[in-house]
């Protein structure tokens, strides 16, 4: 059986005139079970694969990577296999006039493999066609209500325009939870995380073609493993407060704010996508109307965990007015180790967008910041992967220097991992 549970962290005390709330809040979820055998509604995985002639010789890891993927596909599930170039193309199943997927069986499972191993590399890259094939595909079986991707790129997105891709990846959003994963150095972060953010899913790099199975292999286990296919975070705020900001933090930071429906006058629902046996952590902030007097208390938010009408689990974030500065003025441990983080991912991103346009003094102060964030939050894999971008002299205050000679990769891997956190220690 599925049970959700919530923990709040925060300091609730507030000086006199202050407004602003802060709160850390861990959802738990147990006995999560696997992909669509909960009676929530059916589950249904594409595999989607880059065919461009950038691919080469990789066409054969991809091949084999698909493969992996649909081997951890348990039976009964709803799945496709998208072929992508400069089009979009339904590999499998192929059995049929119109756009369709069909369930895992030994049968089917070999058909496919059948199917991915006649791909072949050529032509050029267009990721926005791919998303709305699969969008199209996933439409098909209206009761998989548990619908997941995952992408596999190798190069930049040539033949679109920005703003056709842009078009496609909102048409898809909120239709489908994809992980993009790319392979090589020659694609874009920036590009595939775009993808990524608005379809809830991850972003990462594959060094080698030779890594992608295993990579595979792992994603589908987990997206198997996640029997809750939805729910969505509830945050209920006074009248006349504002919700500042929703953002997931951990396992990686993700800002939930612009994910927003309304509930009613007082409420708004923030979705997080499908649940396994995990915790998750999510910063709420939250400004009420107008201070109460020193000594008054008063409820500044109610942070609830929903499977479509049905609350699971809630916490309540509480705001207490005092005039004792020794009460105010201490920073909640897990307030001030998230807020790090996430402006650790930021200073990275905005570093390393600076350091490709030759702005050194803008790369070296930020990566300079981010390696200050790393060591104050103890972000060890930060701190390792900083350390192949910038020569670093006195962590403690961030005076680092650029490296004269940076892997593309070890940029690449800095910034795919930008977004990830470490979790506080209690």
């Amino acid at each position: 059986m599925t049970e959700f549970a919530a923990q709040v962290f925060q300091n609730e005390f507030l000086a006199d005139g202050g407004t602003d709330v802060h709160a850390i809040v861990t959802v738990t979820c147990t006995g999560a079970g696997q992909a669509g055998q909960s009676g929530g509604g059916e589950a249904a995985e594409i595999v989607i694969v880059d065919t461009s002639g950038s691919m080469g010789l990789g066409i054969r890891d991809a091949q084999i990577a698909a493969v992996a993927a649909l081997d951890q596909v348990i039976d009964g599930t709803w799945f496709a296999v998208i072929a992508g170039n400069h089009l979009a193309r339904l590999a499998y199943p192929t059995d049929s006039r119109e756009l369709g997927m069909t369930r895992m069986d030994p049968a089917a499972r070999a058909e496919a493999r059948a199917a991915i191993g006649t791909f072949t590399a050529d032509g050029g890259t267009a990721m926005g066609t791919w998303l709305e094939l699969a969008s199209a595909v996933f439409d098909s079986v209206p009761a998989a209500t548990q619908r997941h991707a995952i992408l596999l790129t190798d190069g930049k997105n040539q033949h679109e325009t920005p703003a056709e891709l842009t078009r496609r990846i909102a048409a898809a959003s909120g239709r489908f939870q994809c992980d993009c994963r790319g392979v090589g150095a020659d694609w874009v972060v920036g590009e595939v995380r775009r993808i990524a953010t608005a379809l809830m899913g991850t972003v990462d790099l594959i060094p080698t073609p030779g890594e992608m199975a295993g990579e595979f292999e792992r994603l589908m286990r987990a997206a198997m493993s996640r029997g809750v296919a939805s729910a969505d975070l509830r945050v209920w705020a006074p009248q006349g407060a504002r919700v500042l900001f929703v953002r997931q933090v951990a396992p990686a930071v993700e800002d939930l704010t612009g994910r927003r429906r309304e509930v009613n006058a007082l409420t708004g629902a923030y979705p997080t996508g499908s649940w396994g046996d995990e915790s998750r952590d999510f910063h709420v902030a939250v400004r009420l109307p107008a201070a109460k007097g020193v000594g008054q208390e008063q409820l500044a938010a109610r942070v609830q965990l929903a499977l479509g009408d049905a609350v699971q689990a809630q916490g309540m974030v509480k705001a207490l007015w005092s005039d004792d500065d020794a009460l105010t003025a201490r920073i909640n441990p897990e307030v001030a180790h998230y807020t790090g983080q996430t402006e650790l991912a930021e200073a990275i991103q905005d570093g390393l967008a600076a350091k490709a346009i030759g702005d050194t003094a803008t790369a070296t102060a930020k990566l300079g910041r981010a390696v200050q964030l790393a060591a104050e939050t103890g972000n060890e894999e930060a701190t390792s992967k900083l350390r192949k971008v910038v020569d670093i002299e006195e962590p403690g205050t961030g005076k680092v220097r650029l490296r004269k000679s940076v892997d593309r990769l070890d940029e690449m891997a800095l910034d795919t991992a930008s977004t990830k956190t470490t979790r506080v220690k209690r």
